[in-house]
């Protein structure tokens, strides 16, 4: 861990007033670079990817690149690590989170449909939700069973690979197998019934970039489902819930 770490108190999520500040706006080079400076110690391996201003005056929010959003003093003293709740006439607004839904809705605008597994609704598409997946993961096989019911409902359901043991494992390979399958869908289903699928690691599959991405965008298990607002649901949902969930019910 960095040196400058907060007491743990101050590692909880901070709750702040309904009056935010301008939030989400770059800082200046000279600002960012003396948070380098100041953040960038050597034994963590942690560097400094984007800093902005937040909704509490005297913090910056900092983004590693391979690690963690931070709040920092301005000074890179002191910092928080967690989220920062809106405090409104309707109840808490997890600010931090509104921010990361924004950007999944820009990380998955940039990707190539082609490059997902897409089961579609034989008619109208009412919505679309984008899953991070590991076809050896139970609630994945789980979820696989509510595809039909979901297209039925108009909802199409699209695949990202997220192998959990990581680039090269067993779950890595069986997804690629899929990802380089002449008929993707049916692999897929295969691989989550549990039937056994001939290895095809094809060169150029997009598993690895997508296992990455899922890591950037905050997936720490599978399923992960993302909605069409950037929303992350963590987790199984049936179909009964999932429309609920998408305002469809």
């Amino acid at each position: 861990m960095l040196s400058r770490v907060c007491t743990a108190a101050l590692a909880a999520s901070v709750w702040i007033g309904a009056s935010f500040a301008m939030a989400g706006e770059p800082v200046s080079k000279a600002e960012a670079d003396k948070l380098r400076a100041a953040l960038e110690v050597g034994a963590t391996g942690l560097k400094v990817g984007s800093v902005k201003t937040s909704e509490i005056p005297g913090l910056y929010e900092v983004q590693f690149i391979n690690g963690p959003l931070i709040y920092s003093t301005t000074k890179g003293d002191f910092f928080i690590v967690g989220d920062i709740f809106g405090v409104g006439p309707t109840g808490y607004v997890n600010l931090a989170e509104k921010r990361r839904d924004g950007e999944r809705v820009e990380q998955l605008a940039a990707l190539d449909v082609d490059d997902m597994i897409v089961f579609s609704p034989g008619g109208e598409k009412r919505a679309s939700v984008t899953v991070f997946t590991d076809v050896s993961c139970f609630y994945c096989q789980k979820l696989h069973k509510e595809v039909p019911e979901l297209n039925k409902r108009g909802v199409e359901v699209r695949y990202l690979a997220y192998p959990r043991a990581g680039v090269g494992s067993e779950a890595y390979r069986q997804l690629a197998s899929a990802w380089c399958a002449d008929d993707k869908l049916a692999t897929m289903t295969a691989l989550k019934n549990r039937e056994t699928v001939p290895e095809n690691v094809c060169e150029g599959n997009p598993v690895a970039d997508q296992y990455l991405l899922g890591q950037k965008m905050g997936v720490r298990g599978t399923p992960a489902i993302v909605t069409e607002t950037g929303q992350m649901i963590p987790g199984y949902q049936s179909a009964d819930d999932l429309m609920v969930t998408l305002g469809l019910n």
